[in-house]
């Protein structure tokens, strides 16, 4: 069938933000990690229903074990993602000819199929074909129950690049099924750029009533309401009618074709069933196109939610959303503010700190953001302020100096979120910073920051400058790239002795680190679980899938479920659960992105 070539007037596609689709659960029971429940059923974020009248919707990479660089001012630069130390996974190799978001009918021979899907390739950055093994199904459900929100960093990071590879398809699950559950749990995640790769290896003629959902969600999420014009007759067929029919008056009017947009505006507001608000928001999109009738005023008044239907025509349409909504939003509709570019640069850097602790902004990209925001005309004073001491970490004369900017960022935050983000922010100052200068007898947050941007071999130069059993030392331990030597249980009941974390959690967390990293023997393992009064070898259902998966030598399943292992925050992540995500990966070869996540426990515990 021939599409239309839809035209925009007034450029309204984007390349991120909005929509958390949760699909259907797969299986009979959950797989999630105990303590975390069984999250209830969210429905597809949608246009809001009216209510009753009884009741008032990058590519590239930096080397692992790197050299940093020479230091240098923070730049503006193109957002880049990662991995160990921070691999993108934007690769554009490959990418199908494109018109506004929409794809031309291809010939036969150049029609993609459904048996590998995906932009990575090994050779980009991506996992090998089997990653996830051959269980389809299990893989989707477990991919549905999990939430996108991770206590680690490296978790998401790990996962986002799992999500992203071009992995084969079991023949237990069609192809767009399993996209579509991609595409969702990414969107809880708040990749939204990424989600959009992965709706966009299928051709849309070939989408499953799934990722024809996940589509919608995902344009949306990209503030592209045109990208959702080849869903439209199947989204009216197996979706959410209403919804769709908003979307089918959308493509008319991007065609031109103001008949027919305005009936199906009137259907859907004659059947009480979505918020008139909703319905506004559709018509400013078709009054942008010149198919509206009148001009359409957006009062956020006595609204009390951001959905993504809101999220993503306000943001096409460069409607301003209240600060309030924003602020209150989800935390994945926050990263897809700062990765719309379409969006006003307050709300971005208010919502950067969150993305880049989360892992959805790299060091490099959150940097450059800074940088952007920054150079504007009239830039905030905090701006200032924060990226003249980013530049002094980066360009002072004298180490020492340098080392005080950094320590002046890191205290700033407000929130753990934010305190981390800056030690992402200052990855690439702390790894130049010479191993001489005078840093205090535990700089573990000049170490955390360094291996948040994944310098190990910078970090592991400081091991003569710190002093066993301080939280420096502990960060060192599980993060090197070689073991440190005279590791042994009295070093970790050294640990344990200066050990502030409720609980001493920090502490049960270093065992569960070297004990998965198998640099801490048996007996001495025994040793120090018995003095901590922890149980790393406890077994459960979620404990036993994972070994599973790293014995069938599934690196893209491990990944899946140690992300499910790190739900919420670190402070209700169980020890044991480390201990197995740790041993896991580096069974499966993945032992730099352990190692990553096991020192980032330490530093933000």
């Amino acid at each position: 069938m021939k599409m239309k070539t839809l035209s925009l007037t007034l450029g309204l596609s984007g390349t991120a933000l909005a929509a958390v689709l949760v699909l259907p659960a797969l299986a009979q029971e959950s797989l999630l990690p105990e303590g975390f429940g069984n999250p209830a059923e969210t429905p597809a974020p949608r246009p809001t229903p009216t209510p009753s009248p009884t009741a008032t919707p990058t590519p590239g990479s930096t080397p692992v074990n790197g050299t940093a660089p020479p230091p240098v001012a923070p730049t503006v630069g193109a957002t880049s993602a990662s991995a160990p130390a921070e691999t993108g996974e934007e690769a554009e190799e490959g990418e199908e000819v494109e018109s506004g978001g929409l794809k031309y009918d291809l010939p036969p021979g150049a029609r993609r199929l459904l048996t590998r899907i995906g932009p990575l390739t090994p050779e980009s950055g991506g996992l090998a074909p089997d990653a996830f093994g051959v269980r389809g199904q299990y893989a989707a459900a477990i991919m549905g129950k999990t939430n996108g929100q991770f206590a680690s960093r490296w978790g998401q990071i790990l996962l986002r690049r799992s999500l992203a590879s071009a992995i084969d398809t079991p023949d237990t699950i069609n192809g767009a099924d399993l996209a579509a559950a991609r595409a969702a749990l990414l969107l809880r995640m708040g990749e939204s750029i990424i989600a959009r790769r992965i709706v966009q290896s299928v051709d849309y003629d070939r989408a499953s009533p799934r990722l024809v959902a996940a589509a919608q969600q995902t344009y949306l999420a990209n503030a592209d309401p045109a990208g959702m014009c080849p869903y439209v007759p199947a989204g009216l067929a197996h979706g959410d009618e209403q919804a769709w029919r908003l979307s089918s008056a959308i493509c008319s009017g991007l065609s031109g074709e103001a008949g027919p947009a305005g009936w199906a505006i009137g259907r859907v507001r004659s059947s009480g069933k979505i918020s008139n608000f909703d319905i506004l928001l559709a018509e400013r999109v078709l009054g942008a196109t010149g198919a509206g009738r009148r001009s359409t005023t957006i009062e956020w008044d006595n609204i009390d939610r951001l959905t993504s239907w809101r999220f993503g025509m306000a943001t096409a349409t460069a409607i301003p959303v209240p600060e309030a909504l924003r602020t209150a939003a989800p935390s994945n509709i926050k990263s897809w503010t700062v990765l719309a570019p379409m969006t006003d640069m307050a709300s971005r850097i208010a919502a950067a700190p969150e993305a880049a602790a989360r892992g959805v902004l790299s060091s490099e990209a959150y940097v450059s953001l800074l940088s952007a925001a920054a150079s504007e005309e009239e830039p905030a004073e905090a701006i200032v302020t924060q990226t003249d001491q980013l530049r002094s970490a980066f360009r002072l004369a004298a180490g020492a100096d340098r080392y005080a900017a950094m320590q002046q960022l890191w205290g700033a935050g407000g929130t753990p979120a934010q305190s981390y983000a800056a030690m992402v922010a200052t990855a690439r100052a702390a790894a130049a910073l010479p191993v001489n200068t005078e840093v205090g007898g535990d700089p573990w947050q000049l170490l955390g920051s360094m291996l948040a941007g994944g310098y190990d071999e910078n970090a592991i130069a400081w091991v003569p400058t710190v002093s066993v059993g301080s939280r420096a030392w502990g960060v060192l331990a599980v993060g090197s790239p070689r073991p440190l030597t005279g590791m042994s249980a009295g070093a970790v009941g050294q640990f344990a002795g200066d050990d502030d974390s409720a609980d001493t959690l920090r502490s049960k967390f270093l065992l569960a680190g070297l004990a998965g990293l198998g640099r801490l023997d048996a007996s001495a393992a025994a040793s120090a679980a018995d003095d901590l009064e922890v149980d790393l070898g406890k077994q459960t259902r979620w404990s036993r899938a994972i070994m599973a998966a790293a014995e069938r030598r599934e690196p893209g399943m491990v990944a899946l479920l140690a992300a499910a292992g790190m739900q919420g925050e670190w402070s209700k992540v169980p020890p044991y659960h480390l201990y197995y995500i740790v041993r896991a990966l580096r069974d499966v070869g993945l032992a730099a992105e352990a190692r990553m996540i096991a020192a980032e426990a330490l530093v933000r515990v």
